[in-house]
């Protein structure tokens, strides 16, 4: 099927605040409702539930949300009040998210990792009037703290299992909010339509908040036009079209779930695909056979480490072929990713490698159909996008931040080099500050951070968003990172190491899971290692090595000497003063409840420092 954008997008760069048009709707709640018109019978969302997908049409969106939009007026929503939700991903997110918008509230997402005091800060920081809660483990969290969250007016509840005898007045179900809305359509005809219109560009539409790896975090204020700008340049940069399936598994709270799942899906009029559940990922990814794929690092190192391990447990005739295959893919790439044409022989080479190896493993990581593959959100090693480049698809990383509400650079057909993140997206512009600060500019930039004047004028200055990364550009305009400016190590001696660079080739292993290398002020390199559980659990069966938990599995001296190995094969790729001297392996299994890990699951530097500062101490 000829694959073809149905949007034709406008940016009126002219203008003293730019015009983002999309098919001539300059707000998300006029483009949403133009979708749900002309599109009416498409199916927009799928969701797996008790191993079966069920099919929601763009008419299905559109009423859902429509009566979960009136219902929280007739409960007394005002233009401008923040509704949380928290949950994982599921239609109920999406049908709440747009009834939230299209009434003229804002919508703040909550993980469903956050515990009850951070749920607690949340609602009083962003002043939630509404809160969405998906489930009884996710309400009890905010009943737990309703004493101290005077703003907190109702709390709506996606799914009543377990729940069917609660007697509060707090709390409504969501079938229950949806009855209200079709009471208050028939008593305020029209009630629908006005609200819609009722959208202005500068309008706030979302809040997301910060990891908090620097301190508490703040609430990124996210506009109708700064949106509408990202659905713009994303489709710029890589082309969605209808025919376009994606799989649905990154929180929506986080800036990255939103603008792929949600609001590209509106821009496109593609479909998004919701996961049953975490654990279920890879089977669903294998069903859904994505045609176009993000995800942020953690999962494409997981994907790479699963292979690694499965080559190692096969046989010497399969390792053997992956090898051959990959050393043609290598070749292979080179040419693809500049755009050239394979020579006759090589082309050959790589379609019998890619229909003898290559297709079973695109197979088995869900992503042989898709057409590209994306990452952002943290480092990567540059060997991990090669790797997915010579297995025959194209993976391009990217650049941005909350604060520019999603990409302001990146690789993309035809404009790729790795290592680099990309060059800037149109109508976005990137320069370098004395310290080689990252400085970014464009219609994507937000207002600033709720309620936080002070750390606002810190952060966006004559302009521009001041990124707190440090990076380079080259003589064709490409952006490199090369780490945050905060974390930069200057060693005892003075010499100025980047520990982002040599963290991302530990994960490169398929026994690491996260790093973070010491050592400002100090007199060489330590290291503290989170293993991945999985892989060195596995490890330790098949070499007959005694454990009980995850604890005692740390303090073997077969996984000790396993990850020493690792390391210095890090070490050999590093001059002798950036080299990991000793090390130290984090021995508490965590998780994103706790204080260590962002909901995207990165090691807090700040908090490792804190947390681990005897452990520091040990190795020096």
């Amino acid at each position: 099927m000829k694959q073809v954008a149905i949007s034709n997008h406008e940016v009126d760069q002219s203008q003293t605040v730019p015009v983002v048009r999309i098919d001539n709707c300059s707000t998300v709640p006029q483009l949403f409702s133009k979708r749900v018109t002309d599109h009416g019978n498409k199916v927009a969302i799928r969701e797996k539930d008790f191993g079966l997908w069920n099919e929601y049409t763009w008419g299905d969106w559109g009423d859902r949300s429509r009566r979960i939009g009136l219902g929280l007026c007739a409960l007394g929503l005002e233009r401008g009040d923040v509704c949380s939700i928290a949950g994982e991903v599921c239609k109920e997110w999406l049908f709440a998210d747009l009834g939230v918008i299209c009434a003229g509230g804002v919508t703040n997402g909550v993980y469903p990792t956050d515990s009850a005091s951070q749920v607690e800060y949340l609602i009083n920081d962003s002043s939630t009037r509404f809160y969405f809660a998906e489930d009884e483990e996710q309400l009890d969290k905010v009943l737990e703290v309703r004493e101290r969250t005077p703003c907190l007016s109702h709390v709506i509840i996606f799914d009543m299992e377990g729940l069917r005898h609660l007697d509060d007045d707090m709390c409504i179900s969501l079938e229950d909010l949806m009855r209200l809305g079709d009471e208050h359509e028939q008593a305020h005809p029209g009630a629908w339509d006005h609200a819609l219109r009722g959208a202005e560009p500068e309008d706030l539409m979302v809040l997301t908040y910060t990891s908090g790896t620097t301190g508490p975090p703040k609430g990124a204020m996210i506009s109708q036009r700064n949106m509408m700008f990202m659905m713009v340049s994303l489709q710029k940069v890589f082309n969605v079209y209808p025919e376009d399936q994606q799989l649905g598994f990154l929180p929506l709270a986080h800036v990255a779930g939103r603008m792929f799942y949600t609001f590209a899906v509106i821009e496109a009029v593609s479909v998004v695909n919701l996961i049953e559940d975490p654990e279920t990922m890879l089977q669903d990814a294998m069903e859904v056979a994505p045609t176009i794929h993000f995800a942020v690092p953690r999962v494409w190192e997981k994907q790479y480490s699963t292979v690694t391990i499965k080559l190692k447990e096969g046989t010497r005739l399969g390792r053997l072929a992956y090898q051959v295959a990959l050393n043609i893919g290598e070749k292979a790439s080179k040419f693809e990713r500049d755009g050239e044409k394979l020579p006759l022989g090589l082309r050959v080479q790589r379609f019998l490698a890619d229909q003898l190896v290559f297709k079973n493993i695109r197979r088995l990581l869900g992503i042989n159909e898709a057409r590209w593959l994306s990452t952002a959100a943290a480092p990567i090693a540059p060997e991990i996008i090669g790797w997915y480049w010579a297995m025959g698809r194209p993976m391009y990383e990217c650049y941005g931040q909350t604060e520019c509400t999603g990409i302001i650079t990146a690789n993309y057909p035809g404009h790729n080099r790795i290592g680099s993140v990309g060059k800037p997206a149109p109508d976005c512009e990137v320069e370098l500050s004395e310290e080689g600060e990252i400085l970014m500019r464009s219609p994507g930039v937000i207002q600033g951070y709720w309620n936080k004047p002070e750390k606002t004028a810190e952060t966006f200055r004559q302009g521009w968003l001041h990124s707190g990364d440090v990076g380079r550009i080259d003589d064709d305009g490409y952006v490199y990172i090369v780490d945050r400016l905060k974390d930069i190590i200057i060693t005892a001696g003075g010499k100025n190491i980047t520990p982002s660079e040599i963290e991302n080739q530990l994960k490169f292993s398929p026994y690491v899971s996260d790093a973070v290398v010491v050592g400002d002020r100090k007199p060489f390199l330590t290291c503290l290692v989170m293993i991945d559980q999985e892989n060195v659990t596995k490890f330790a069966q098949d070499n007959d090595v005694p454990f009980t938990n995850y604890t005692s599995l740390c303090h073997t001296q077969a996984v000790q000497d396993l990850i020493s190995n690792e390391i210095d094969q890090v070490n050999s790729k590093f001059a002798r003063v950036e080299t990991i001297k000793k090390f130290r392996l984090i021995d508490q299994l965590l998780d994103p409840e706790d204080d260590e890990l962002t909901p995207t699951m990165k090691l807090k530097r700040k908090v490792v420092h804190e947390k681990y500062a005897d452990l520091i101490s040990e190795m020096y």
